[in-house]
């Protein structure tokens, strides 16, 4: 195989290894009825005139499958966290006893699991087609190395096939993430 087309062949893996985790870190901050702090990870409140993620400012954990806690460094901060939740329109209420907000998680309707997996499935459609791409760019630049002479027509075809092989396991890796979220959604 052609230094060059090993080349192209490796960044499209690592790109479409990059597609996947995008998709599996995304499915995180989809709630599946159990308390996670991942929930609140795209959060970020006003500290000191700046816009600061909320991991940033506070300790945000579980205590059981139901409770996130989030105890903020300073006081000061419990109303303006307790804000940026609320509006962040999660479906969460989060109580303040002064020094840490609890949040319950409430546990999911029969419908609003099904919008989820709805959501799911569109994540990995997504996440499936970033990787078609990914393919297709790939195959464009081995068939531009073959008109430049660079590669043979042999070796074009060898590392297509290589790239349909990456195409084929990553779209099975997306599958599969999907099928556990949605059973994980699924169950009561």
């Amino acid at each position: 195989m052609n230094e060059e087309a090993q080349m192209y062949i490796d960044e499209a893996e690592e790109k479409m290894k990059a597609a996947v985790s995008h998709y599996e870190s995304g499915l995180t901050k989809i709630r599946a009825g159990k308390a996670s702090p991942a929930i609140l990870a795209d959060i970020k409140v006003d500290y000191y005139g700046s816009e600061t993620p909320l991991s940033q400012v506070a300790n945000v954990g579980t205590t059981d499958a139901r409770t996130i806690v989030v105890q903020p460094w300073e006081k000061a901060m419990l109303p303006k966290i307790e804000k940026e939740i609320l509006k962040a329109n999660l479906g969460l209420t989060p109580v303040n006893n002064g020094e840490i907000l609890r949040i319950t998680v409430p546990a999911l309707t029969e419908e609003r699991r099904k919008q989820l997996v709805k959501q799911v499935k569109a994540e990995g459609e997504n996440a499936k087609v970033a990787i078609r791409n990914i393919r297709k760019d790939a195959n464009n630049t081995l068939k531009q190395l073959e008109k430049d002479n660079t590669i043979t027509e042999d070796e074009n075809k060898q590392a297509q096939e290589i790239v349909q092989k990456l195409t084929d396991k990553f779209v099975a890796q997306a599958d599969k993430i999907s099928e556990a979220k949605e059973a994980e959604i699924l169950k009561v």
